[in-house]
Parts: C-alpha cells; structure tokens; sequence
C-alpha cells in the first residue's frame, strides 16, 4: 500500500457511542452522505474487527472504506491505513465499535476499543448517546467519559432517539451545563435502520433499495444535526506511530478470490496491501458456478454466509470440479466460511447435510449453533499462504457453525484467545489446501 505524499493532515472525527444499537451506523452514514451531498469528500473506516460496515461507508461515501484495528494492528499499519483511507478526502469519519471504551485486556492503547483508535490519532470523538428512557442523567454519564478519559477529545453529543422537544431542551441543557457541545438531537425513526441477520447486518451489496435508504438518513441527519458545527470540529490526524508497517503478503502473484453473497467477509485493506504488493486479484463467483482462474497460483475463499446458500454451492459443478483441480497443484486457503466449504460437509439450519469440496476433512454444521467471538493470536504450524511455518499474526473469529467432526486432518496453526489462554490447535491442512475459523488482520 503506497503511503501517500506529504500534505496538509487529514481531519476528521471518531462517531463513538457507550453501547452497542445506539445509532451509531445510521448516524454515520446519514453524516457521510450529508456531507458528500454538500460537496466535501468523505473518507470512512470503522474500528475493530468489522467486514460488513466498510461496504455500507463505500456506498455512502463513494470512496473505500478500511478498517482499523487497535489489538490487532501494530500502531504503525494502523497509522499507515489512517492516511491510507483519508488521502485526499476533506473529512476522514470513523465509526467505532460496541461501546466507545468496550475492548480487551491489553497493554495501554492495544485493548482493540475504539477509544484506543481515537488517542493513536488524534481524532476527537462525536458521542452518539441514546438518550431513550432518561433525560438530564445522561449529562453524568457524558461526564462520566470526559472524567474516565481526560487524554481523548469530546467534541460532543448527538443525541439519538428523543422523544418531544422538551426532552431534547432537558437533555441538552443538562449537557451543555457541564461544558459539552450539542450537535443536535434525531427523533425516534424506527423505519430507518438497516436489516440484519445472525453475524450483523446485511451486506451492502444484498440489501434492497441501499442507496434510498442512505438517502434517506441523510435527511435525517441533516434537518436535526448542525453539520457545520460538526465539521468545524474535526481535528487532523496526529498517528503518533510512523505509518512504516504493511499489511499480510500476497499469497501469490495472481490470486483467484471468491466474491459473491456467500463469501464477503474479505477485508479491504488486505486486497488493497496485496495490490500494492503487485499481486492481481481475479475475482470468481462460486454462486454463479464459476471456478477459480487455473492461471492464478493461490486461491483464496473468504468467510461469509455459506450456510445460508449451501444447496446452490452444492450444486455448483463446475466451481467445485475447477476448485479441486485448482487445488491438486496449488495452494487453496480457506477463511471462516471458506473453511467450510473446503471441508466434507455443511450441514444447514435445518439440518440437511450438503456435500462440499471435500479437499479438507472436517464436516460443519450450522444446525448445531453456538457462538464463537473474539480475537485471536495464530501461529502457523505450516508454509502456506499465510506465511512460512511460525508465522505469528493477529484476527479474530465470528461464527456460529461448529465442527462436527475434524476429519483426523493435521492441524493447520495454534491459536490463543486476547485473555491469555494455552495455545491450542485449529485449523486443517492436507497437501496445499488449508482452512481455519480465523479471519487474518495483520501479521504481528
């Protein structure tokens, strides 16, 4: 990824709130449209482990989205995908995670909270703060951040979800009485949201109607929001890291990826790293029955909802036919929804078992649902795609299939979660083909 040359630093802010469902994407992409409709180029990125919410802020704002990381990148990629996604913009909107100080057990500025992101910036946080079920309280709880995080920049509340004009004068009066901005307060709209499924949102590019959607929160924010107040407000980026650091190798010098309904979850910033590598990216769709590029030499099947089209990739003949072949003298790797469909079988949620490619052993099911969050440390135990054997790197996990049987495959890395636990084995390997329920972020 090329840094970009010496200029003016880029502004912007970090859209924050202290829990999850407080507005947060609504208010951002209504902010990013508002602002690209009044002629300013809008840069996004979104805190922490998140593949769905970057193509909602590409929509909005017409220019790619990156995520940035606290736990997971060291501070000089995160640093380098700063500039990286704000070259050139007027305005950099980063939209954080959970809550804004919701993170893990790390040392000081690595916990992965978004807070975390906005002190390795310098960016000034925007609270968007339901103010739902309580009024002049919510001016503790805004004292309440300002006092737990004296180092971060409130530059001030929007408040979400009031209910009558005299809520918004209590709420507001009481917040201003103690020295913080009011932005503007947006009414209770519940026909404004964006649908979701079991691992969040929809993605963009399945969710009907999108850009009237957008349209229509950028209304919303612009009639109850003083965007010049807000604008005015953002403040240059500061990375206190050198912007030195780049994103995962290439895998190879021309990559056959699957891109489609069933395998989204690829972040941004590694197709982009691997480009800037000079490595060719020559997308397939296995919904459509296409199969990898036989003149690529890695292929790639990211995560995504595979247990929702199970029977169509079943039935995909030629993708399957073509990834087998792919895969009998070149290297296949597997993420997360990837893994499954390289493995035996998947069995979907209502319990009917549909044969996969049967290059990996193991068999998923997505009828027996348990939840599995969090970010990981992996150390790779082979030479592939991911590196050379020992490769150490940092992701996550977000699935709810299980594995049914392992398929006596040998173990592809070893895996502790953030809160210190034993390394463990996961993953499969078998010849070139390897497939793990881990999404790669960086190396580390």
């Amino acid at each position: 990824m090329t840094t970009p040359a010496p200029r003016l630093s880029p502004r912007g802010l970090l859209v924050a709130a202290m829990r999850s469902s407080s507005g947060k994407t609504t208010l951002t992409l209504g902010l990013m449209r508002a602002l690209a409709r009044r002629g300013m180029s809008v840069a996004g990125a979104k805190c922490g482990p998140d593949y769905i919410d970057p193509a909602f802020h590409a929509a909005a704002t017409g220019r790619p989205s990156l995520n940035l990381d606290a736990w997971a990148m060291p501070p000089a990629l995160l640093a380098r995908l700063a500039l990286e996604t704000s070259a050139g913009a007027d305005l950099l909107v980063a939209e954080g995670l959970m809550g804004l100080f919701d993170g893990v057990p790390a040392a000081p500025g690595r916990s992965g909270a978004s807070a975390d992101v906005a002190a390795a910036l310098g960016l000034p946080v925007v609270l968007v703060h339901d103010v739902s079920g309580q009024s002049q309280s919510a001016a503790a709880i805004v004292a309440g951040v300002r006092a737990y995080a004296p180092e971060l920049r409130l530059a001030g509340v929007i408040l979400n979800r009031v209910g009558s004009e005299r809520h918004t004068r209590l709420v507001s009066d009481a917040i201003r009485a103690i020295g913080v901005e009011v932005f503007g307060a947006i009414p209770r709209t519940p026909d404004i949201s964006v649908p979701e499924r079991h691992l969040g949102l929809v993605q963009a590019e399945e969710t009907a109607g999108l850009d009237a959607l957008i349209d229509r929160m950028a209304d919303l924010v612009a009639a109850h929001v003083d965007l010049d107040r807000l604008v005015a407000a953002a403040g240059p980026l500061t990375p206190g890291a050198d912007a030195g650091a780049r994103p995962l190798p290439p895998p190879g010098n021309r990559i056959a990826v699957a891109r489609d309904a069933a395998f989204g979850f690829l972040y941004p910033h590694l197709v982009l790293g691997w480009r800037d590598a000079g490595a060719e990216i020559a997308f397939f769709s296995p919904l459509a029955d296409e199969a990898p590029d036989p003149s690529c030499d890695a292929c790639w099947l990211p995560g995504g909802y595979p247990e929702l089209h199970a029977g169509r990739l079943a039935a995909a003949a030629t993708f399957l036919g073509g990834l087998r072949a792919f895969a009998a003298t070149k290297p296949v790797h597997g993420e997360c929804g990837g893994y499954m469909v390289l493995g035996r079988t998947l069995t979907d949620a209502e319990g009917t078992v549909h044969e996969m490619a049967g290059l990996l052993g193991v068999a998923t099911s997505f009828a027996k649902r348990r939840m599995h969050l969090g970010y990981r440390a992996v150390e790779t135990l082979v030479d592939g795609p991911l590196g050379a054997a020992g490769t150490r790197l940092a992701g996550h996990e977000f699935h709810y299939a299980t594995v049914i049987d392992d398929g006596g495959d040998a173990p592809f890395a070893l895996a502790s979660d953030a809160y210190g636990s034993t390394p463990a084995p996961t993953g499969s390997r078998r010849g070139s083909v390897s497939g793990t329920f881990f999404h790669v972020i960086a190396p580390v």
